[in-house]
């Protein structure tokens, strides 16, 4: 028999990666906030979607579905817009990831959660390991941090990738607003003392279908674990890297690579503070399942490449 498996957010940035990557492991169920596939129900009284602002809405799935593998791509990622609802982020980032892990242990299910750097202070310049303190310095932060506690706590066999500056071709990112901008504007200021990795979205997913493959004969690898791209840089050194490949690919820009302004964090306020330091240290994971993170880079020229190719 196929093994099941759930998707929860699936039309984010790294659900919709997912989507591919899983599908080789097994029978697919792939559901977001909306149901976008017109479904109406699963089952009857149970809706196509998977409604994280109703977290009791949650164990229905489950019970219909009665999936062998919970993945949870879905989370309230706005971070400026956290510290102004933080009980909406709550809800979404801490309360219904307990509630699928309460229901995950209960079934003897696998949970794959995502969270994030953001659970550190971002102090000094070493890169964080998975037993690193935490300090979170945002509501974000703290919600995320909270529903890997939670998930913890319940005892559910779990797989928890905290990750970093992630990015897909599909939707908005980073680059593609360096782009506009550097398109319409005479100069173009960007932090330089945030430091961490831009991470795809696709490598993201890839890691956790590999993880998932080997949990199955290794269970005793669950855990908390960092995935990331290899390497570093500063938000300047991404946006650089954005217009000189732009640059090499014909497009127009105001804005030379070499002329992009370094400015602090400090200059540029935000609701929601950031950590400095994004670094994490991937070494656990790559030991635990045999894997080779990529250079940044390599991720980043391969979504440019997408991104800056002409339209057929």
């Amino acid at each position: 028999m196929a093994t099941r498996i759930l998707l929860l957010g699936c039309n984010g940035q790294v659900g919709w990666e997912l989507q591919r990557a899983l599908a080789p492991l097994g029978e697919l169920t792939a559901l977001d906030f909306d149901d976008f596939a017109g479904r109406g129900e699963l089952a009857p009284g149970v809706p196509a979607r998977a409604d994280f602002s109703r977290p009791e809405s949650l164990p229905a799935l489950l019970q219909a579905l009665r999936p062998d593998i919970v993945v949870n791509a879905a989370a309230h990622t706005a971070v400026d817009k956290a510290e102004s609802e933080p009980e909406l982020a709550r809800t979404i980032n801490a309360t219904a990831p307990a509630v699928l892990a309460h229901e995950a242990a209960k079934r003897s299910a696998w949970l794959v959660h995502y969270s994030t750097d953001y659970v550190f202070d971002g102090s000094g310049t070493q890169a964080r390991s998975e037993d690193a303190p935490t300090g979170p310095l945002s509501v974000y932060g703290r919600t995320k941090l909270e529903g890997e506690e939670a998930i913890r706590a319940s005892g559910c066999r779990h797989l928890i990738l905290r990750t970093s500056w992630v990015y897909a071709a599909r939707g908005g990112n980073f680059a593609k607003t360096m782009l506009k901008l550097a398109a319409e504007r005479e100069t173009l200021k960007v932090i330089s003392d945030q430091v961490g990795a831009p991470t795809g979205a696709e490598l993201l997913a890839d890691v956790t279908a590999h993880a998932l493959r080997r949990l199955q004969d290794q269970p005793q690898l669950a855990g908390t674990y960092h995935c990331v791209a290899a390497g570093e840089t500063s938000w300047h050194g991404y946006a650089r890297l954005v217009l000189e490949q732009a640059r090499a690919a014909g497009r127009t820009l105001k804005v030379a690579p070499e002329s992009i302004e370094a400015i602090p964090t400090s200059a540029y306020p935000t609701p929601a503070r950031r950590p400095l330091n994004s670094r994490l240290d991937t070494t656990k994971l790559q030991r635990a399942f045999g894997l080779h993170l990529p250079p940044w880079q390599q991720g980043v020229q391969r979504m440019l490449a997408e991104v800056l190719a002409p339209a057929a």
